[in-house]
């Protein structure tokens, strides 16, 4: 695939954004200013900028937990993406979501999703709203190599096949689900090949190749966009660190086998790329400083930003003429308290 050296570079700068992000994510994780759980997608920056720069506009993105990165790349500002992990009101979820439910609905992102292969029925229902609604968009739903062996990944590949709904399903293979290696995991690892189930086309390409990426994504969303068929697509990928921050990563695998992923970095191929086409190391040093510099305003953005206030806690939680139907479900329901209150703290 050819790709004129503007777009090339702002794909890079994409990449570069991603990879600062998720380092200092894992040192704020560390420093107690992020709360829950936190998973970093470090060495899975080709997988992620190719698929999303795929899309159209107004394509729909939905995503598995692992999911900084694709909300990045999709355009969402990184001091929203920084304010969710922090809880804070300015965060694109407003402090409600936190690292694995990033959301912006205005960029036709539907959301990551901390179920695992939990996305799958929301990125079918999605494209199925997509046809009822004679809409021409197609929806690109991530998940883990762990969540093919859910049920929720049969249901969804069936009822997209059946009903052929514009939907392709991105397989982003790091080779483990959590501590577990996909050999240990799945009877077939070519995993692209359990489409064939449902007689859908399925391809699969590496991940860390920007260009193979980009172009295998085009090509299945255009599809899915222009003939309504859904498709399966796997990247074969890895990711540097643990499954989550909590995660040393190293009680299943070998430093040497992360060491030798390292050293066909998809930044650094992307770099070598940007380079053949006359792009000067000057500037190309210049665009890493400017990833940090950014990372480091969001920091700061999300520092100066308020938690939402606990009042506020149930907003948005029923749809509006729900009342009756939720009133015993209030807090302090069915005693009439009409506020949530934390008498004496929380946990007494």
């Amino acid at each position: 695939m050819s790709i004129a050296t503007a777009t090339l570079r702002g794909l890079y700068e994409q990449m570069l954004l991603i990879r600062v992000f998720e380092t200092e994510a894992e040192r704020q994780y560390k420093a107690a200013r992020i709360g829950g759980y936190c998973h970093l997608s470090s060495g899975q920056e080709a997988a992620t900028v190719g698929a999303t720069h795929a899309l159209d506009a107004a394509d729909l993105l939905v995503t598995g937990y692992r999911c900084h990165g694709f909300a990045l790349a999709r355009g969402v500002p990184a001091d929203a993406v920084m304010g969710e992990l922090f809880g804070r009101v300015d965060g694109c979820a407003h402090g409600r979501g936190g690292s694995m439910h990033l959301l912006d609905v205005s960029r036709g992102y539907y959301g990551g999703w901390g179920i695992v292969a939990g996305q799958l029925p929301i990125a079918t229902g999605l494209a199925l709203a997509l046809v009822r609604q004679g809409r021409p968009q197609a929806v690109l739903c991530e998940l883990g190599d762990g969540a093919i062996n859910m049920g929720a990944w049969h249901e969804s590949l069936n009822l997209a096949a059946v009903w052929r709904l514009p939907v392709v399903f991105l397989v982003m293979n790091n080779e483990y689900g959590m501590g577990t290696s996909v050999e240990r995991a799945s009877a077939v690892t070519d995993l692209y090949r359990r489409a064939a189930a449902y007689d859908l086309p399925a391809e699969r390409v590496d991940g860390d190749d920007l260009l193979a990426v980009a172009q295998a994504s085009a090509t299945l969303l255009a599809g899915a966009r222009e003939e309504r068929q859904a498709a399966v697509l796997e990247l074969v990928t890895y990711r540097y660190r643990g499954h989550s921050v909590a995660d040393a990563g190293l009680a299943y695998r070998t430093r040497g086998e992360i060491d030798e992923h390292i050293q066909r970095d998809p930044i650094f191929r992307v770099r070598a790329l940007l380079s053949q086409e006359g792009v000067a190391d000057d500037e190309l040093d210049a665009l890493m400083g400017a990833a940090e510099a950014q990372v480091a305003a969001a920091v700061a953005a999300s520092i100066a930003s308020p938690p939402p206030a606990v009042s506020t806690l149930a907003t948005g939680m029923y749809a509006p003429g729900s009342a009756a139907q939720f009133a015993r479900m209030l807090p302090g329901a069915p005693f009439g308290e009409r506020e949530l209150v934390f008498a004496g703290g929380l946990g007494e």
